[in-house]
């Protein structure tokens, strides 16, 4: 677990490093969500290819925006050329500011949200349709959960017993417009989606102890599970951390300076 965390705070340094030289990009939401995606990638995902040579196990961010983090993290498996990732959001690079399939490694095209579970069901049913040999892992944003087709997924999810799909709420409070609460409450969230027949598990989701168990916990589980994992915006670096302002824009030179030798310390 101590390299996982390593890891996660490696990831955390290419994020700042891709969004400083980017100019732009959202650095918050990524910083959030790395822990989930460097446990999935490095511990509980299945990489393998399968008989037709697609990946075993797959994941769909579909909190796109945090493509940063996910690049960050396909890189660190080696899914992705590490050189590629100062090209972010460069008007000649395949990395765009959202995740697309033609990005190695990218298992779905993502940035318009609400859409992720939609997806993961379809690739669910089609396993099933198939061999039915591993998960799919959807990544959504709490922020994201505005979006109805969602609670439509979730419907979805819960009629066809898709118990190969994991998803997982990086619930970290805010949003573009301020805190998720103020913008549109999700009061009771674990009731809301437990009442769709999902299994409800919740975690500390900058703890990669705590994402392992869970994920255990949902493997092992004959429902589909919904994993809320409680997680911090721009996780990693003070001066960041719970403060909407960081969900979309990059570094001054200071502000870049700081956070780096923050990340750089904890190594």
């Amino acid at each position: 677990m101590n390299n996982l965390e390593k890891i996660a705070n490696k990831s955390r340094i290419d994020i700042i490093d891709m969004i400083y030289n980017a100019k732009s990009g959202h650095p918050g939401g990524s910083l959030s969500v790395i822990d989930i995606l460097t446990v999935l990638y490095h511990k509980e995902m299945n990489l393998n290819l399968d008989n037709k040579g697609k990946r075993i196990d797959k994941c769909i961010l579909s909190k796109g925006h945090a493509a940063p983090a996910l690049y960050a993290t396909l890189a660190s498996v080696g899914l992705l050329d590490k050189d590629l990732l100062k090209t972010l959001r460069k008007f000649d690079s395949t990395l765009e500011g959202h995740p697309s399939i033609k990005i190695p490694g990218v298992d779905a095209s993502s940035g318009s949200l609400g859409q992720g579970l939609s997806i993961a069901n379809g690739m669910a049913i089609a396993k099933r349709m198939g061999d039915n040999i591993g998960y799919i892992y959807v990544i959504l944003g709490d922020g994201e959960l505005e979006e109805g087709q969602n609670w439509e997924a979730f419907m979805t999810t819960n009629k066809y017993n898709l118990n190969n799909v994991i998803i997982i709420i990086d619930n970290n409070g805010l949003q573009i417009d301020g805190s998720i609460q103020d913008v549109k409450k999700l009061d009771n969230l674990d009731e809301k989606i437990a009442s769709f027949g999902l299994n409800v598990i919740k975690c500390d989701g900058n703890n990669v102890d705590e994402i392992g168990k869970a994920i255990a916990i949902a493997k092992k589980s004959l429902k589909p599970s919904c994993i809320i994992a409680k997680t911090i915006k721009g996780k990693g670096v003070s001066f960041m951390e719970n403060e909407a302002s960081w969900h979309g824009r990059s570094f001054t030179d200071e502000e870049y300076i700081m956070a780096k030798n923050e990340l750089e310390a904890k190594i």
